[in-house]
């Protein structure tokens, strides 16, 4: 699949689906005389080098070669003033209540005006590492953010002339046109005091202003991407996905959670060596409805560094490092100091050689979807055994907020909150998730596991426990049993894990965290003009759960 990048004369205009006013505003600044293009990674890695702020490091690239950088290329660290996490509330999405076209059609046009005095940088990168899924993006970055340029080409896949024939020989997509990003960190508007994302999903453009955090760039991009993946039929996943190669088969699964809930850590597990395990992404993917095939949306991986210190084996694949400090060791060499010593949410880019056994695309349909969730009423791990109780879980998906996210004043972090699919970066109705993945369970008879990560009651559910009991499932020796009075739950038998609903406290907070999750899902039927409303089906088979505790 490919977007179209050019148009006949006689299809530019207004009765072009393609075009509208955001999409025409954003994509006409690509064009201006200030703007100059970036063709290659090692061109930004030169451009960022040089960037003022920036930290050149005297930590070696591994295999600078591999993507695109000159041998003597060193992990580059630029650093974020007071904000180092994305803001949600600063989102703006077009065809969401409120969000008026025009109103924010002049705010755009303002901000492009006021950067006609400034060199802008045009990349354009890959989006979608497969020609069953490739999407063309843009960005455009003023002079003295480099390093917004530098890695946003490390994240996504720069053009090259591997993927370009790749590109070029897919099925060209006649509904959709490129991504177009337009970018000033530097914009300041009273209206907006926290910045402004905003979106035009259905024509994939955005404007991202007045924030220079790296992850508004990544998701932003990204939740385009995930729009247009949407629209053309396949799953968006923010979240991992592994393959087990075993000797009598081979079995998929993907993890489904918001930073911090462990998808990263189950996705990269090694297991101690004892399977030949194969990683698509630990991030971002998607899964198509037709055949169940998956496919990367990233080359690179965004880590967190504070569970990484310098003499991390890991730290081997760094690329960039993002709101970390910087010190000198014994020989006078520059290096990182990690484990957010100087703030929460350091990040580092690293190298898709981080993980050896890496792919692009999984061939094999999924097997199985693990929703990854912090919640103290439910045990280690459950099994969904109804199709729409499955993906009415993932709709509710209850966690807790992580440091990659930047709240709003009044908001609290310690709130359990729920976020349908882990996936905060959604542009379209939530009931297009629900029935892709009810799709995926009913069709394809995918498996429906919940993992807590979190703590059970009080206690901390341990990350080698989770580890053995997803081992369990993978080597087809896990023993469920019916989770009494549920039919469509099934619990395993865990020592100082019991789920006891003759417990009348226990059984109360199962039961008001099932009454959370329904009045979630009724709460969709009215918020955002009713934007977010689900099929009745799936507030019904939470609805039968609270039943059944009576």
């Amino acid at each position: 699949m490919s977007t179209e990048s050019r148009f006949m004369r006689g299809k530019i205009g207004r009765d072009n689906p393609l075009f509208s006013m955001a999409r025409v505003t954003i994509e006409t600044a690509f064009y201006g005389n200030n703007v100059v293009p970036v063709f290659s990674p090692s061109e930004a890695y030169k451009l960022a080098k040089g960037s003022p702020g920036t930290i050149v490091t005297d930590l070696p690239v591994h295999r600078p070669e591999k993507i695109g950088l000159e041998s003597d290329s060193k992990v580059l660290l630029f650093n974020d003033g007071a904000v180092t996490g994305r803001c949600a509330s600063a989102r703006r999405i077009i065809g969401e209540p409120g969000v008026n076209e025009a109103e924010y059609g002049a705010k755009i046009r303002e901000a492009i005006y006021n950067t006609r005095r400034q060199k802008m940088y045009h990349a354009q990168a890959y989006i979608g590492l497969d020609r069953d899924f490739m999407v063309k993006a843009h960005l455009l970055v003023p002079e003295t953010h480099e390093n917004l340029i530098y890695n946003w080409l490390l994240n996504f896949q720069p053009i090259n002339e591997f993927y370009n024939e790749m590109y070029e020989s897919s099925e060209r997509c006649e509904n959709e046109g490129d991504i177009f990003v337009f970018s000033d960190p530097d914009w300041q508007h009273p209206d907006h005091p926290l910045g402004l994302s905003f979106f035009d999903p259905e024509h994939n453009c955005a404007a991202i202003l007045g924030m220079r955090y790296f992850g508004e760039f990544k998701k932003g991009t990204l939740t385009l991407a995930w729009g247009c993946a949407n629209r053309q039929r396949f799953a968006a996943c923010h979240g991992g996905q592994k393959r087990y190669n075993l000797k009598d088969r081979k079995f998929v699964v993907g993890f489904f959670g918001l930073s911090g809930s462990g998808k990263s850590t189950l996705t990269h597990a090694k297991h101690g060596e004892k399977y030949d395990v194969t990683v698509l992404h630990d991030d971002a993917f998607v899964i198509s409805s037709s055949n169940g095939s998956s496919v990367a949306l990233e080359p690179s991986y965004f880590d967190k560094t504070s569970d990484y210190p310098l003499s991390s084996e890991d730290n081997k694949f760094l690329l960039s490092v993002q709101n970390v400090g910087a010190t000198q060791d014994d020989e006078g060499r520059v290096v990182i100091v990690t484990e957010d010593l100087r703030n929460g949410n350091g990040r580092a880019i690293k190298s898709k050689l981080w993980s050896p056994n890496r792919v692009d695309k999984f061939a094999e349909p999924v097997d199985a979807i693990i929703w990854l969730m912090k919640d103290p009423s439910i045990p280690p791990v459950l099994k969904v055994e109804d199709p729409v109780l499955a993906s009415a879980m993932g709709a509710t998906l209850a966690t807790k907020r992580t440091s990659a996210e930047r709240l709003a004043p009044g908001v609290d972090p310690d709130a359990l909150v729920i976020e349908p699919y882990a996936n905060p970066f959604r542009t379209y109705p939530l009931s297009d998730d629900f029935n892709r993945y009810l799709e995926l369970f009913a069709k394809r008879n995918i498996e429906c596991y919940i993992f807590n990560t979190g703590h059970f009651g009080q206690i901390k559910v341990p990350k080698e426990l989770t580890l053995r009991i997803l081992e369990s499932i993978v080597e087809n020796r896990a023993e469920f049993v019916p989770w009494e009075p549920f039919q469509e739950l099934e619990v395993m038998e865990i020592e100082g894990f019991q789920p006891d609903l003759s417990d009348a406290d226990y059984k109360k907070l199962v039961r008001d965290r099932l009454v959370d999750r329904l009045n979630f899902l009724r709460s969709r039927e009215v918020e955002r003009g009713g934007f977010d409303r689900v099929p009745q089906e799936a507030a019904e088979s939470i609805s039968l759960l609270i039943e059944r505790l009576r």
